[in-house]
């Protein structure tokens, strides 16, 4: 995990970068897509439909914010609730670093004289992309924590996952509110927060089981008495 963090890290840095001074190779790769994709939306009105309603309520980052809310209050009802704060944490330190970042590169959004869908605020990185990436990377995680051996369902949920990251990114570049590298760069950053926390998680509980429960409420879980 810990090579998972590094490596998106030090992937999302220089996209960052160029997305930030406007590099000409990678301003045109975005526009080239973005024009391709929009006028496929332009000419299917009834798939562009599809995609608002999948981007507005399906994987909506409030929809997921909503899910990790609801499994932070859930574990914390079943007393994990050292796993409820770091769930809800890193949820956080996310909206934070992406709120951060589109305030520091203030790249503008894709315009178009017929558009077909509309978004606000800076366009890098895409909201929509990181969100998704955070809330099912670190609900994987949680769940791979409880799951039983030779469950068949994990399979079932990681596709689920999957798909809701790809999708989530990509119907912002086929509604054409996004650019092709903003939903990179929300991927990157997504998945660099969920390996610093993964990472995170691992050494506290490598701390708390050399300290020991500190309270029982914050010692009670089954997952943390057996790792």
């Amino acid at each position: 995990m810990r090579s998972s963090a590094v490596i998106s890290g030090a992937l999302a840095l220089p996209l960052l970068v160029l997305v930030a001074v406007g590099w000409a190779p990678l301003l045109s790769f975005d526009l080239s897509v973005a024009e391709s994709l929009h006028r496929e939306a332009v000419a299917r009105p009834w798939l562009t439909r599809l995609h608002r309603i999948l981007t507005d309520w399906v994987w909506d980052p409030w929809t997921m914010r909503g899910l990790a809310a609801g499994t932070a209050v859930l574990l914390w009802w079943r007393r994990e609730r050292r796993t409820a704060l770091w769930l809800a944490g890193t949820m956080l330190f996310a909206v934070a670093l992406q709120q951060g970042v589109k305030a520091l590169v203030d790249r503008e959004r894709p315009r178009w004289p017929d558009p077909v869908d509309s978004a606000h605020y800076a366009a890098f990185p895409s909201g929509h992309a990181m969100t998704a990436m955070v809330t099912c990377g670190l609900l994987l995680w949680v769940l791979a924590l409880r799951r039983r051996p030779g469950w068949r369902g994990w399979g079932a949920l990681a596709s689920v996952a999957l798909v809701s990251v790809l999708g989530a990114g990509w119907t912002r570049i086929y509604l054409g509110v996004h650019w092709p590298t903003d939903v990179l760069g929300g991927w990157l950053l997504g998945w660099c927060c969920v390996a610093v926390a993964v990472l995170t998680y691992r050494w506290s509980e490598r701390r708390h089981a050399r300290t020991g429960p500190r309270g029982g409420a914050l010692g009670g879980s089954r997952m943390e008495r057996t790792r």
